[in-house]
């Protein structure tokens, strides 16, 4: 059977598994071309064939993007890396530094027979009580210090799952930031604990230093400290501590004005259709068991239906619903001890909701802020996001990337999800939380970052990617990568590569061409 025989046939067997009949909003056909990325005009020698074969695929893969596999979990890993990150260092120091850190982690993979958890022994909590009671904490700023001392310790050491929820009240993390290594809670390293304590002397402080405060964070934060850190670095909450509970109050009754103001219009003949489609997507969304529950899809259908109103430059768009759910389940975690995938949120009271609601609001758009060109009219920012990471690809693995155009799969056939769901359909939930405490301590981390993520998340897979021989062998592999029981070590490698492309190209576009 010839290639485009065998092309019809898969998509002609899958195209029937599509749920329901949601129309996806694509861009157009083909990503705009992009000066800052290319020194030279792309040559125009395309045949005619081509271009009507490329119609074809991008029309399949409108049909093929909506079957996923998704793998979801709640997680807390938080895990010692590149301390470094949001430093002035020269080049040479960070692609040596991050180079050791893969060295690193591929040693830990030899020896994973001596994966174990660590507990804290009495010694080393007096040890650390002693640390602690310093007014001072000495914090590593070199790349020579982190070599010698912050990769020693580089190990999977996330805190063991507390099966049930504390009947504890629900106090918000501001207030009781200082009550956390309860009995009840789980056992901490030394390493964690010492790392949470570095987290709360900076933010206990009457003005938080966010440069210093993004340093810290762009190794993972600590799950007690995570909820009023995103707000911060994303800049929702002011550094200085005295204005933070004003600002709370401030925004959230302004979002509820929204609400008042604009949510009885849903079923207005002009906002029924946006309405809809955030009605159809939302049970859609994963962890299934979380977004299933009444309380939650209704505080996500008035998260999303008000955001579409006051954007109208894009309004709603397929895509905009997952970048809700980081944000929503972290800020559940502000008032629980548990896993939020079990847990009733009814259960908690309507003020506490109401908090989560508002916040989590603010905080999507404040990230959306910086993307939105994603989601305007033909998508111009996925598109352009597209085209540098082909660029990219061609010149950190040209085999993967000549096997791929050798099997004629575009790019724009699978990373478009991969930059319009900044890969949240690709990692399980408690990565995509991971990965956002360093895309919010990294400048432009969603917009910027993320291509590099993206480069070296496809690289990660060039083995199995070579294996495939066909276009449909590939499309299935890129659509649902075995990222099912990913961790923090699979995160933190990912960044480790990440950083290092970024540094090696990211100020020298011209790294791109030959």
């Amino acid at each position: 059977m010839s290639s485009e025989g065998g092309k019809k046939q898969f998509w002609k067997r899958n195209v029937s598994k599509v749920p329901g009949s949601i129309q996806h909003v694509y861009g157009a056909q083909h990503p705009p071309f992009d000066p800052l990325l290319h020194a030279n005009l792309l040559k125009a020698n395309s045949k005619s064939q081509s271009v009507s074969m490329r119609t074809k695929k991008v029309t399949s893969f409108q049909e093929f993007e909506s079957i996923t596999s998704d793998a979801w979990d709640v997680g807390d890993d938080d895990d010692e890396l590149l301390a470094m990150a949001a430093q002035n260092l020269n080049t040479d120091v960070v692609m040596e530094t991050a180079n050791k850190v893969l060295q690193i982690h591929s040693k830990l993979q030899e020896q994973k027979q001596q994966d174990k958890q660590i507990e804290t022994s009495p010694e080393q909590l007096d040890r650390l009580e002693q640390v602690n009671n310093k007014t001072d904490i000495t914090r590593s700023t070199s790349a020579v210090e982190l070599n010698r001392s912050g990769l020693d310790d580089f190990e999977n050491t996330s805190l063991p799952r507390q099966q049930s929820v504390p009947s504890r009240s629900t106090i918000p993390l501001v207030a009781r930031i200082a009550d956390q290594n309860t009995s009840d809670a789980p056992l901490m390293t030394e390493r964690e604990m010492f790392r949470l304590e570095k987290f709360r002397q900076l933010l206990a402080g009457p003005n938080t230093d966010l440069e210093e405060l993004r340093k810290f964070s762009w190794s993972g934060i600590p799950r007690q400290v995570r909820p009023i850190t995103w707000k911060l670095l994303s800049g929702y909450l002011p550094a200085n501590a005295e204005r933070r509970e004003s600002t709370l109050q401030r925004k959230r009754a302004e979002y509820f004005a929204f609400i008042e103001h604009y949510y009885d219009s849903r079923n207005d003949e002009h906002h029924q259709d946006t309405y809809r489609q955030i009605a159809i997507d939302i049970p859609r969304m994963t962890p299934e068991s979380l977004i299933l529950q009444p309380k939650v899809r209704e505080i996500f259908e008035r998260i999303l239906f008000i955001w579409a109103i006051r954007h109208p430059a894009s309004g709603y768009v397929q895509g905009i619903n997952d970048l809700v759910t980081p944000f929503f389940v972290v800020f559940v975690f502000e008032y629980i001890e548990g896993e939020v995938e079990n847990f009733d949120v009814s259960s908690l009271p309507d003020e506490v909701l109401q908090n989560i609601e508002a916040d989590s609001f603010w905080c999507m758009s404040k990230l959306l802020d910086g993307i939105q060109d994603n989601y305007t009219f033909a998508q111009p920012g996925i598109q352009k996001k597209v085209k540098a990471l082909q660029e990219l690809v061609s010149r950190i693995d040209e085999q993967v990337h000549k096997h791929l155009k050798q099997s004629e799969v575009e790019y724009l056939q699978f990373a478009f999800r991969w930059m319009n769901n900044l890969l949240m359909r690709e990692l399980p939930l408690r990565c995509t939380i991971r990965l956002w405490d360093t895309y919010q301590s990294e400048p432009d981390g969603f917009s910027h970052f993320h291509l590099y993520v993206c480069a070296a998340f496809l690289v990660k897979w060039r083995k199995e990617i070579l294996e495939e021989k066909d276009f449909q062998g590939l499309m299935i592999l890129l659509q649902n990568l075995p990222t099912m029981h990913w961790g923090n070590e699979e995160i933190s490698v990912l960044l480790a590569e990440s950083y290092r492309l970024k540094y090696a190209f990211a100020d020298a576009p011209n790294h791109y061409k030959r």
